[in-house]
């Protein structure tokens, strides 16, 4: 399945590209810097184009069978660029998904998202998030939302905990663990317009991945 990654450059998505890969996907990684475009490559993205979120970029949808939406703002822009990335950003994207007819959809969401008002910190940036995953709920895509909860740049564990929503949150997760949830999910059907929170857990990403 031919995979546009949006947001191909983040965190997680640079691990994403591999775990697509070992899920025998091919990647096509979105941009926004065409000088990102040889190490992308070097992580195994079959293909890159340059695109921007605040634009249009319905050209960078030419060939794909699959969306995942792994684009941020980041943690040191205020909440214009949150508006216009992660809430913006993720609608448009959804509304070239479907007028160009790719039907499957993955959203990079966060966990804290079914209730924005509990968090003060980055109540801006959950309130995106959260606008974002019911628009694409909204649409006629078959989507799966993932929800982790705080990342950690430490190696994979390959075990996580998932559920609807995680009363207790004593634990944090990887960025590859949810590279790899992420690439799982693509053709997974269990897992079709379902939404669920991760976290490092006790059960293998398959099994944890089973029960949903």
């Amino acid at each position: 399945m031919n995979v546009l990654l949006i947001g191909a450059n983040g965190q997680v998505a640079r691990h994403t590209i591999a775990k697509l890969k070992d899920e025998d996907h091919q990647v096509i990684a979105m941009i926004r810097d065409s000088k990102q475009a040889t190490e992308l490559k070097d992580l195994g993205a079959d293909k890159t184009v340059v695109a921007d979120l605040e634009g249009n970029f319905d050209h960078a949808f030419d060939q794909a069978d699959a969306v995942i939406f792994a684009a941020g703002s980041g943690g040191h822009t205020g909440a214009d660029k949150t508006i216009l990335i992660d809430l913006w950003g993720a609608m448009k994207a959804v509304d070239a998904a479907t007028r160009l007819g790719v039907k499957r959809f993955v959203m990079l969401s966060s966990m804290g998202t079914v209730d924005p008002d509990k968090s003060d910190r980055i109540r801006h940036y959950l309130v995106a998030k959260k606008l974002a995953d019911d628009y694409l709920k909204q649409s006629q895509l078959t989507y799966t939302i993932v929800r982790p909860g705080s990342l950690t740049n430490e190696a994979a564990q390959e075990k996580i905990k998932l559920e609807e929503e995680i009363q207790v949150r004593d634990n944090t997760i990887t960025r590859e663990d949810v590279a790899i949830v992420l690439a799982k999910v693509v053709k997974r059907e269990n897992s079709f317009n379902k939404t669920f929170e991760i976290l490092n857990g006790s059960l293998a990403i398959d099994q944890a991945l089973d029960q949903i």
